[in-house]
């Protein structure tokens, strides 16, 4: 019996550690190197699984690809599989959030169509270290930090601890012909300037060692936010008063704690967590830290708090 290529093994592996035992799974497939490694393995390791690919419309020839993607996945015996055609046209943010937003609302929207139980998404340990790297230059604290969840909702990333090395090695294994594309080495794109760049003079400067340790590292931040999450929630209940927060109760907690729980309060009151920042949460902070009778906080959507009598408050 031929033995299976290590790269092969380590992409079904991965996959096998990480995709539902019961109800359909979809994978979400560009046609990259990534993706196809991932939904081959899928296929080979899951029992219902589905395929499907998102048309961004955004480069010539790109229904072409899609097509192309799904005929593979029929011819694979994927079922069912689908196409989403999508537009990025009035969506908030640079070209990346808006295809990313895209993207997201029609994976999740097939998804419930068709009552799958998961979502598969080909990030793997090369692109959390980008992200990790992403972060640190934005000043992102913990949150960015902590890198892309494993799972969030319906959308599981299994390959977060597979190098990206090992997706293309799979891939030729197979005999899988993967498609690149141009927008992961366009400069005009932070990620691309990392991938091309940035992470290859800190693997020379440091070591091949510095990808996976940027991933990992990613995973305890994310490990530790999840501890100090928990706390704040906690801690959140205790500081409610009457109309809002209470300040003594909000004063005598750590740092840590204390930005948490106005963090997930502006979330509370409405505040979107994608035009949330640090500074509203420090402008809020300062309510309760550095108090000097300021005027009110104004946060995402609209919403304005105030300190009034003691409290951290929504005002008109």
């Amino acid at each position: 019996m031929a033995r299976i290529p290590a790269a092969v093994a380590a992409v079904r592996q991965a996959v096998r550690r990480s995709i539902p035992r019961d109800g359909l799974v979809l994978v979400a497939c560009s046609g990259g190197a990534d993706s196809l490694a991932l939904a081959s393995a899928a296929r080979f390791v899951g029992s219902q699984v589905g395929l499907v690919t998102v048309d961004h419309g955004l480069q010539e020839g790109s229904a072409g690809r899609a097509s192309d993607v799904a005929s593979w996945a029929v011819a694979a015996g994927f079922a069912p599989v689908e196409v989403a055609t999508v537009s990025v046209a009035g969506l908030p943010g640079g070209p990346e959030a808006a295809a990313r937003t895209a993207r997201y609302e029609a994976l999740s929207a097939v998804a419930s169509r068709v009552a799958a139980v998961a979502v598969l998404l080909g990030h793997t340990r090369d692109d959390q270290a980008e992200t990790v790297l992403l972060a640190l230059a934005r000043g992102a604290g913990p949150r960015g930090l902590a890198g892309m969840p494993f799972r969030k909702g319906i959308f599981l990333r299994p390959l977060l601890g597979v190098a990206r090395a090992d997706t293309r090695k799979a891939c030729a294994a197979q005999g899988i012909v993967p498609w690149d594309d141009p927008h992961n080495v366009d400069p005009a794109f932070a990620r691309s300037r990392v991938r091309g760049a940035a992470l290859p003079a800190l693997v020379e400067a440091l070591g091949p060692a510095v990808v996976a340790n940027l991933a990992r590292s990613a995973g305890q931040i994310a490990a530790d936010n999840a501890a100090l999450d928990a706390i704040a929630a906690d801690a959140r209940q205790s500081a409610y008063g009457e109309q809002g927060l209470e300040v003594s109760v909000l004063s005598g907690l750590p740092d840590a704690i204390r930005t948490r729980v106005l963090h997930a309060w502006a979330k509370e009151l409405g505040a979107s967590g994608a035009a949330l920042s640090h500074r509203h949460v420090e402008a809020l902070d300062a309510l309760v830290s550095d108090w000097h009778g300021q005027g009110p906080v104004h946060l995402p959507g609209a919403i304005r708090v105030a300190r009034v009598r003691g409290q951290l408050v929504r005002v008109p």
